[in-house]
């Protein structure tokens, strides 16, 4: 196993999913779970970065030169190599079968499980798939399965940073998709790994999630990219959308807890809204007038109405959703941010969050689209961000939507945070944020 973690030591931080680039990874094993076909599953802890990354890495044993050159990780010696074993039919298999029928592998407490969420029969999955590896994720593998026969396609994400607990992905999603929503895709199955970690600790934690996969369909963004390249009205479409968002709020309210936020939650929220305003000033230089007036649009919020504290998406944007046929809008990947402690993602939030994550999505649109009247793309912007709006105040109500000031104070947090994205990442894209903030906490 010496070789093989000299090997990924290589391999890993040439990976997407990878989390810590620019430095040398520091590889211990945490969990090996030896797999038919000369395969196994293992649990990688990375140590060059505090807290410690654990890392799923499923590799096999194959004979040199029949594997596909982006799965090489390196040799194992006597002709043959390790690769990874995402693109390998005999693992690809056994994780369906994991996903769909079920099975064990291990102990209950070094081992993980294979569990089917699919009860009617009449819904059950093809019994074979074929897979195939989705290009261009990031923090994820994910895998699409294609039935041999009847049935209908799968995709199953396998989660490449493995946390104690279960995934706000497979815990929300499964919730909605078993209380009868649309606007979420049909939960097939998951696999939950159980594991010690270096200090003695037993865990347990997820490991992958398969749901419906919506053949020939498009995301909400490249929609509304089109939409408003060809100047077609939205309002319909994102009133839709905006009451596909707030009935998500609202069966995520009735299924966990909720919690009135009290001083220190607000704090809490008031207190990353301002570390990151003093990283974007730093980064920033362009954002230095409008500092005090940011802090006077957070200093409102601080001291408004707040709504109940819930269990949330998180991470909602436009390429978090699905235009189908059968189902309307449908909402993905409720991870979360996956940067953010696990802890984190899986506490009461603001439901306003999500809200405000989608009206900048939307503002996004008028800087991608290329077009002589910027005025034109600019009112179609706001005319789908007023319609969402109200799709989602309609159904949410009034006190779920949340108070202004707060939603403004949520909006500006958020441009901040693309100021500095792309100042570090797309320079070219700076001022879409910039104008956002000249529009949310104007001059006098």
């Amino acid at each position: 196993m010496g070789d093989l973690l000299e090997s990924l030591a290589f391999w890993m931080p040439r990976q997407r999913w990878y989390g810590t680039k620019g430095r040398d990874p520091r590889l211990t094993v945490v969990a090996d779970w030896p797999l038919d076909a000369g395969g196994h599953l293992l649990l990688v802890r990375d140590e060059a970065v505090q807290p410690a990354i654990v890392y799923q890495v499923p590799v096999v044993r194959r004979t040199e030169g029949s594997v596909p050159p982006g799965s090489l990780i390196g040799p194992a010696g006597e002709g043959q190599v390790w690769a990874d074993a995402t693109t390998d039919p005999a693992f690809t298999d056994l994780l369906y079968t994991w996903v769909t029928v079920g099975g064990e592998v291990g102990t209950a407490q070094d081992g993980f499980i294979g569990i089917a969420l699919v009860t009617d029969p009449a819904d059950a999955p093809a019994p074979r798939a074929t897979a195939r590896v989705l290009s261009g994720e990031q923090s994820n593998t994910s895998l699409i399965f294609r039935p041999e026969g009847e049935g209908r396609p799968v995709i199953c994400k396998l989660f490449r940073q493995v946390n104690p607990g279960v995934n706000p992905d497979v815990e929300l999603q499964s919730a909605l998709a078993a209380g009868g929503a649309a606007f979420v895709p049909a939960a097939i199955g998951e696999v939950r790994g159980s594991w010690v970690t270096p200090e003695g600790v037993p865990v347990s934690g997820s490991l992958a999630f398969a749901q419906e996969f919506f053949e020939g369909v498009e995301d909400a963004w490249r929609v509304a990219l089109d939409a408003a390249a060809a100047g077609e009205d939205f309002a319909a479409r994102a009133h839709a959308l905006g009451a596909s968002v707030a009935g998500m709020h609202v069966a995520l309210a009735q299924q966990f807890p909720t919690v009135e936020p009290d001083q220190a939650d607000r704090a809490a929220v008031v207190g990353a809204w301002e570390r990151r305003l003093a990283i974007a000033l730093a980064e920033v230089p362009a954002l230095a007038p409008y500092a005090e007036r940011i802090r006077a649009v957070y200093a409102a919020a601080a001291t408004a109405p707040w709504p109940a504290l819930q269990r949330v998406h998180g991470d909602l944007h436009l390429g978090q959703v699905l235009d189908t046929a059968s189902n309307g809008w449908v909402l993905l990947d409720f991870e979360g941010e996956p940067l953010r402690p696990i802890s984190e993602r899986l506490r009461p939030d603001v439901a306003v969050r999500d809200v405000a994550g989608m009206l900048r999505s939307f503002d996004y649109v008028s800087g991608a689209v290329a077009d002589d009247d910027g005025a034109s793309v600019r009112a179609w912007v706001i005319a789908a961000q007023q319609a969402f709006l109200s799709g989602y105040r309609e159904t949410a109500g009034v006190a779920g939507a949340g108070d202004d000031a707060l939603l403004a104070a949520f909006e500006l947090d958020k441009a901040v945070y693309e100021a500095i994205y792309e100042t570090r990442n797309r320079p070219n894209w700076v001022g879409i944020p910039l104008a956002a903030i000249g529009r949310l906490a104007p001059l006098d």
